[in-house]
């Protein structure tokens, strides 16, 4: 008879990610970040490739990414609004953690399960801050997705690409709640 881990459960069941605008400090020290790093690499890793990692930013590391925006967008042609956007998701940020997509040449684990497997250290990294009592946001945006700021900001290799970023903070206020995916239209059952 399975043991049902109910706090687990419940937690799982009223999680709610948190705006990564509405995060400040504090910040998890390293000593409470380092669990939460931690829990995130118990992924499903397909085969033990293991086809990812993580580069913590901290704040100056933050504002360096936030000054590579400007030149990015405009060579890239996103418009202002979205530059400045993508900007701030760095300019205001206290800590943040990139989960890049590192993926293994295998005859066994075709790549598109690689890119789940990153998926996955993002969300159990969310899931892990939120457990904890942080307030926490998964982002990417295009700037995530652009070879030279992930290259230059990142030193990403060429085969590399950014899972996600995934913020991590104190809430100063929490966000309305909204409805939640309806089991009804989102789920169905083929039975017997």
């Amino acid at each position: 008879m399975p043991q049902p881990n109910q706090a687990a459960l419940d937690f799982l069941l009223s999680r709610r990610s948190r705006p990564a605008k509405t995060l400040i400090g504090p910040t998890p020290t390293r000593a409470e970040l380092e669990p939460l790093l931690e829990a995130a690499l118990r992924s499903p890793d397909h085969g033990k490739l293991e086809p990812w990692r993580l580069i913590v930013l901290e704040r100056k590391a933050l504002r360096t990414l936030a000054d590579l925006i400007p030149e990015c967008g405009k060579s890239l042609g996103i418009e202002p609004e979205k530059i400045q956007k993508g900007q701030d998701q760095f300019a205001n940020a206290e800590l943040a953690v990139a989960v890049i997509e590192s993926p293994v040449i295998s005859e066994k684990i075709p790549a598109i399960e690689q890119t789940y497997s990153a998926a996955c250290v993002c969300l159990q990294l969310l899931n892990a801050a939120l457990a904890a009592g942080w307030g926490a946001n998964w982002l990417s945006g295009w700037a995530s997705h652009d070879r030279t700021f992930v290259e230059k900001g990142l030193g990403l290799a060429p085969h590399e690409k950014v899972a996600g970023f995934i913020h991590i903070g104190t809430e100063k206020a929490a966000p309305p709640e909204r409805p939640r995916p309806n089991m009804e239209t989102k789920v169905t059952w083929l039975l017997d």
